[in-house]
């Protein structure tokens, strides 16, 4: 049995399924957290299948009580919590002027506030443990800002500014923070969003990145491995820009 429990949220597809195959590959037990519920299933099923420890938690992370059940859940089932990979995120793409308070607050519930919900939730394993990591997925647009996406750009800056906040707190127990900012990642969400109209073909914007490519999940979840290994003990409060060399 594994020493450490990671949980990962939005890990039903994209970056957060590939992220929870990596760590659960690498020996970790992993919660698979994420609102699609028959998604979530398929993903711990197919990971269980393989010998690997993984167990699927239904839940919307905008919703504290839900999230602070599944903690619970978590430790009972696999153990206290000392990983956590914050991965689970919507976009939205509105000019600001349509931006209703709604939909400001969706995006910030989500995305930002959920995110802080399960860190909170998981420190407190990490302390008793003397041990932590936390990977938080951001944004580059935190870092470029984009047209129509005022309120995700916003909520991912927060992201960014809590990862930085906590690398600082937390340093002395053991426990990392850190971000990765994606820019450009081939996933359901991104090729969804082309399929609307809202951003031009993924593989058109591809070949404007300076490897040649979209990213793919894959590579998101590799440094986030390495991130919530042994290995990265000196490296907290970073952004780790994982993007083909698009924000150098």
């Amino acid at each position: 049995m594994s020493e450490r429990v990671a949980v990962v949220t939005g890990a039903a597809s994209g970056m957060g399924l590939a992220i929870a195959r990596e760590l659960a590959a690498g020996g970790d037990a992993v919660a698979l957290l994420d609102l699609n519920g028959d998604r979530l299933r398929e993903a711990a099923t197919d990971l269980t299948q393989r010998g690997l420890r993984a167990a699927p938690f239904e839940v919307d992370v905008a919703e504290r009580s839900a999230v602070e059940r599944v903690f619970a859940a978590v430790r009972d089932e696999l153990g206290p919590v000392t990983i956590l990979v914050t991965s689970a995120g919507i976009e939205a793409f509105d000019p600001v002027l349509d931006i209703t308070p709604e939909k400001w607050e969706r995006i910030i519930a989500v995305n930002l506030t959920g995110t802080f919900t399960c860190v909170q939730l998981a420190v407190p394993d990490m302390i008793a443990a003397g041990w932590g990591r936390i990977v938080t997925i951001s944004s580059s647009s935190a870092q470029s800002g984009a047209p129509n996406m005022a309120h995700y750009v916003a909520s991912k800056g927060g992201v960014v500014g809590l990862t930085k906040a906590l690398a600082r707190e937390l340093a002395g127990h053991g426990i990392t923070v850190n971000t990765i900012p994606p820019s450009l990642v081939d996933t359901p969400m991104a090729r969804h969003a082309e399929k609307i109209g809202n951003i031009p073909s993924v593989d058109q914007i591809g070949k404007m990145v300076p490897v040649g490519r979209a990213g793919c999940p894959e590579d998101i979840a590799a440094a986030c491995s390495f991130l919530c290994s042994d290995r990265a003990s000196y490296i907290t409060g970073q952004l780790i820009g994982v993007n083909g060399g698009m924000y150098i």
